[in-house]
């Protein structure tokens, strides 16, 4: 096992932060208490842009030139995507419900999305329109997703949320195993790449975290 090396820590704009990613440049990072979408300056953390959601963001991804995202809505806690176009605003024409109104963490190989559905312990791959195009096993819950260089990365969770672990998920077999590589902070939510450090959220201290392995 190697170690994280953490290597800034930001107070989180909004609050309770949940979903991240890179986008044009830009840190988007939605926060629970404000439900909210911010972007951010990842060199001066400074918030150039904020937008109101139609709900609570679980997950998040850049794909074809736009932003997707999970929004959770209702006493039900259902789950619906949303496309986002920076400077446009939400497309609420866009809104699709989540396969069995479920899902969390989001991420793209650039073809597909990739939504992680905890209650079902799967992975739901899905095209622009939300429509399902195939669907494989979770080994264990997910505490964030994200593909870099072709490889699906994962922070493997246990069932409390207590053990966490970041490493790869090998999605080629159709059990796909969950390969641990550095243990993480119990607090940690969500996953995204920049290109050199990876990011996610210690979401209960509202703070932003960079890192490397």
């Amino acid at each position: 096992m190697h170690d994280v090396k953490e290597l800034t820590r930001h107070p989180a704009p909004g609050g309770r932060p949940q979903p991240l990613a890179f986008h044009e440049g830009k840190l988007w990072i939605g926060s629970w208490d404000t439900n909210k979408l911010y972007a951010v300056d990842p060199q001066t953390w400074v918030v150039t842009s904020e937008v109101a959601l139609p709900g609570q963001a679980y997950g998040l991804t850049p794909f074809d030139g736009a932003l997707f995202i999970v929004v959770s809505q209702g006493e039900d806690d259902d789950r619906y995507l949303y496309r986002f176009v920076p400077g446009k605003g939400v497309d609420e024409g866009s809104k699709v419900k989540c396969p069995d109104f479920t899902g969390s963490h989001l991420t793209t190989d650039g073809t597909s999305l990739y939504l992680a559905q905890q209650t079902f312990r799967r992975v739901a791959v899905l095209d622009a329109h939300g429509a399902v195009q195939r669907e494989f096993p979770l080994p264990s819950r997910a505490a964030g997703i994200c593909f870099s260089g072709g490889t699906l990365y994962m922070i493997g969770a246990d069932d409390d949320f207590d053990v966490l672990q970041f490493g790869t998920l090998d999605i080629a077999s159709q059990t796909p195993t969950f390969t641990a590589s550095s243990p993480m902070a119990p607090e940690s939510r969500s996953l995204a790449f920049d290109g050199k450090l990876w990011w996610t959220n210690y979401r209960e201290l509202n703070e932003t975290v960079s890192f490397t392995v």
